[in-house]
């Protein structure tokens, strides 16, 4: 692993990448732990102490958020599209089994945080979260960073967001409330579709998408809005007129105060992992996907200008409607990947 040459003292300079990633993590600062507890077994937890936690964005993103804070790389919940995956390369883990289970744990993301908010120099922008892998995925469970996260952004109301599909958020009700009693709170659920068994192939170590709606609804009734991010809408396997309304139904029915859809996108790393997928589960498919994604790591324009118009108009018709970035006073967390960033600055988001 990369950190393996910063702690044996040989340079990590030769590349942009590697000095990036020199900065991030101090070079005796690495413990590696596995557990041998169901949950947690066959995951390696590669313990840091990192050297920073607060990111910017670079300024060509779309994003409409400017900064980001990740606790966790790597993420359990093992969605096989999940974009976050060239990342794992940057430490010379593996981007398919390895994204799953050797997680790099920040362990002093709370106290790093708590720093930069005190710090004169920082102007209280907003920090989303989420947005790069999972900060509620089951690692949190152990290792519960989150609550000291909330408790420095309530201390210092500060304004933040949350992606998730983890349902653990709930353990952390009482502090999104007090936040939300000081400072600007948003919080998005991640459902892409409603269909079973794409859930349990593609999204094997997520909580299922009711119980995630469940979440929707828990928050909702403590007084906490909360919009889905219909992502991703699968192509020929999740994207039946059928299929979208089921999804947007049950999004309205939970009680979701928006609905962003987002069709799926294989960027480096990502690809390779979903295409493995494909043509063990859907080798039937894989020459449409191909035909689809041979321009690049986006669908076609057309298609996801369909996508979005079907979702919207089932958004209408059940009584729920977009999120509104001009307008919504919480903002709806939207993956980092739709910056569409230059490979060679993505250390940045990090």
């Amino acid at each position: 692993m990369r950190w393996d040459r910063l702690v044996d003292g040989s340079t990590a300079a030769d590349s942009p990448a590697a000095l990036a990633e020199s900065t991030l993590f101090g070079a005796d600062a690495v413990t590696t732990r596995t557990f041998d507890t169901p949950e947690f077994r066959g995951i390696t937890f590669h313990e840091v102490r990192a050297r920073s936690i607060v990111n910017r964005v670079p300024g060509a993103s779309r994003m409409p958020f400017e900064w980001t804070v990740n606790p966790y790389r790597g993420c359990t919940h093992a969605c096989v599209y999940c974009f976050a995956r060239k990342t794992h390369s940057y430490l010379d883990l593996d981007t398919g089994i390895g994204f799953d289970s050797q997680i790099v744990v920040k362990v002093n993301a709370p106290e790093l945080l708590r720093g930069q908010l005190a710090s004169r120099r920082w102007q209280g922008a907003h920090i989303a979260m989420g947005t790069n892998v999972d900060c509620y995925q089951r690692a949190e469970g152990r290792y519960r960073l989150m609550p000291g996260i909330l408790e420095a952004l309530r201390d210092y109301a500060n304004p933040f967001s949350i992606l998730t599909k983890g349902t653990l958020i709930l353990r952390d009700l009482d502090l999104l409330r007090q936040a939300a009693e000081v400072t600007e709170v948003g919080v998005s659920v991640s459902v892409g579709f409603t269909d079973t068994e794409l859930w349990r192939t593609v999204e094997p170590g997520t909580p299922a998408p009711e119980r995630r709606l469940d979440v929707v609804r828990t928050l909702a009734g403590h007084g906490i809005g909360c919009g889905v991010l219909m992502a991703p809408v699968v192509p020929f396997l999740g994207d039946r007129p059928e299929q979208l309304r089921a999804t947007v139904r049950a999004i309205a029915e939970a009680g979701a105060t928006s609905v962003t859809p987002l069709v799926l996108h294989l960027r480096p790393g990502a690809r390779e992992w979903f295409f493995t997928w494909l043509r063990h589960h859907h080798p039937e498919l894989v020459g449409r996907y191909e035909r689809m994604y041979a321009a690049g790591a986006y669908a076609p324009t057309w298609y996801q200008r369909r996508i979005t118009r079907q979702v919207h108009e089932l958004a209408a018709e059940f009584g729920i409607g977009p999120t509104d970035r001009r307008t919504s006073p919480r903002r709806t967390p939207v993956p980092e990947h739709h910056a569409r960033v230059p490979e060679s600055e993505q250390l940045t988001l990090l």
